[in-house]
């Protein structure tokens, strides 16, 4: 997979205006772009249309969740926009519905297995009973009865996954960071090299190249680095 396509940048910006810049500012380089609730919420969608129709891959991370019919109704519409990749809450009715939905259509949809900002504690104080090295490989097992696309994990549980379902799960990373950069909120991260040698299909990374002094810069750093990644 070429390094562009491997790479999704996350336009996790206030407004269009600031996210249009950025992909202005990206140019070629960038090739695949999420739009998740910060952006969504102030012209996202409509910035999501012009961006599939320049071309542009991208990924709606909505993480959606509802009951079953409204789940099914909802991501139907939203596989009409284009699309490549749609999250949903990794719940096994809310996938079934989400798999209903997008049927017939080029949308993916990925199911969200345990949020990057997350770790043992913060699922007990949620009122789960199974820590994270439990919780995603059965998320990922129910990705797979479910049908839908692929599973949204952190880097460091794609072993756990892999274990659990093989190698065939398209598998999208988020909480990646280039070494030496800030941590920021994540909890759970890995190198863009170390998450691709692990497994991961697509890296989601979004400061580390939105928020650097030069951004297109940052991405072409990142990209030169994984095309040199065995």
């Amino acid at each position: 997979m070429h390094p562009g396509e491997r790479v999704i940048i996350a336009l996790d910006l206030p407004d269009t205006r600031a996210a249009s810049a950025m992909v202005e500012t990206l140019g070629d380089a960038g090739r695949f772009y999420k739009i998740g609730y910060e952006l969504a919420f102030v012209g996202g969608i409509e910035l999501a249309k012009t961006l599939i129709a320049a071309g542009k891959h991208v990924f709606l991370d909505l993480k959606l969740h509802d009951i079953p019919n409204t789940i099914e109704k909802g991501v139907s519409q939203i596989a009409g926009l284009g699309a490549r990749f749609l999250t949903v809450h990794a719940y096994p009715q809310t996938m079934r519905a989400a798999a209903r939905g997008a049927a017939g259509s080029s949308l993916s949809v990925l199911g969200v297995s345990v949020l990057t900002s997350m770790d043992d504690a913060d699922l007990v104080e949620a009122g789960y009973a199974r820590p994270v090295a439990e919780m995603v490989p059965l998320r990922a097992r129910q990705v797979m009865e479910a049908g839908i696309g692929g599973l949204v994990c952190s880097a460091t549980d794609i072993g756990v996954v892999r274990a659990a379902v093989g190698p065939d799960l398209l598998l999208v990373t988020p909480g990646i960071r280039p070494a030496g950069d800030a941590v920021g909120d994540q909890k759970r991260i890995m190198t863009p090299q170390d998450a691709v040698r692990a497994g991961a299909d697509h890296l989601v990374i979004g400061r580390p190249i939105t928020a650097a002094p030069d951004p297109a810069l940052a991405l072409a750093r990142i990209l030169d680095d994984l095309a040199k990644t065995a």
